[in-house]
């Protein structure tokens, strides 16, 4: 699933393509939203919170996507052909761009007074303008037996971290992923969460995800998709494993040495 600073990039890219112009095209893929057209309405603006997207339309409409797991939006200049097959879910257009959303997660049209419906669940957006690590910490004590690993993962807790920059996080932090939230201090709880946004906050403008350790090709993480590989600091292998509730596992990566089992 794609991070928050991705999803963070995506919307700028929709942003610069949709807002401020009218679309000449909206054609849903999906059976829900079918018939909706949206021909003729203005693209007020595109915004990221947390994984989710919204675009907002000028009527009191907007369009809730979510990438999950494969979904990615394409912006290219308007009348190129669809992608073939059935993987687009929905095509945005004005007479300048398109935007063509492939194998969405979820697609929703609602009134924006109602967009709560669909992100009012998550916790401070890494990302956005309002990120409040206080409330983050606050969130993450309400299950103080909860792995802090497992713990940043919840939506939430704080919207927009996944594995990647977990994993990150806790190596920087030298934190065991399996340490309980309830054995730390709310002063070290916000120094983790401090350190993910300023993580997500550099890499959210590059064009490939980069931490402040190695950046050449291949070599952007410190632990990170590194499992049996040297690491970076210690020079022991890099430890991985899966963690979460049965059926939610989600894979992590660290060192033992520099971050303990």
């Amino acid at each position: 699933m794609p991070e928050g600073d991705a999803v963070y990039r995506t919307a700028k890219r929709l942003r610069e393509a949709l807002d401020g112009r009218t679309l000449t095209r909206s054609d849903f893929r999906v059976p829900r939203h079918a018939t909706a057209d949206l021909r003729g309405r203005a693209v007020l603006e595109t915004v990221s919170r947390g994984k989710h997207l919204l675009t907002r339309l000028e009527g009191g409409l907007t369009i809730h996507t979510h990438l999950r797991m494969e979904g990615a939006w394409r912006v290219s200049p308007a009348g190129r052909p669809a992608p073939p097959g059935d993987v687009v879910r929905l095509i945005l257009a004005n007479a300048e761009w398109q935007a063509v959303g492939t194998r969405l997660g979820a697609v929703d049209l609602l009134p924006t007074e109602k967009e709560d419906r669909f992100v009012g669940h998550l916790g401070p957006d890494l990302l956005g303008p309002g990120w409040d690590a206080a409330a983050a910490v606050r969130n993450l004590l309400r299950a103080p037996e909860t792995a802090i690993g497992e713990a940043l993962l919840d939506q939430r807790n704080l919207a927009g971290i996944g594995t990647i920059w977990r994993a990150e996080t806790l190596f920087l932090a030298r934190l065991s992923p399996w340490r309980t939230v309830g054995s730390m201090s709310a002063d070290e709880l916000e120094s983790v969460v401090t350190l993910a946004h300023r993580i997500m906050d550099a890499s959210k403008d590059a064009p490939a995800p980069v931490t402040t350790g190695d950046s050449r090709p291949g070599r952007a993480f410190y632990v990170y998709g590194r499992a049996r590989r040297p690491c970076r600091r210690c020079g022991a292998p890099v430890s991985s494993g899966e963690l979460g509730p049965r059926s939610y596992e989600r894979l992590i990566f660290w060192c033992r040495a520099c971050q303990g089992d």
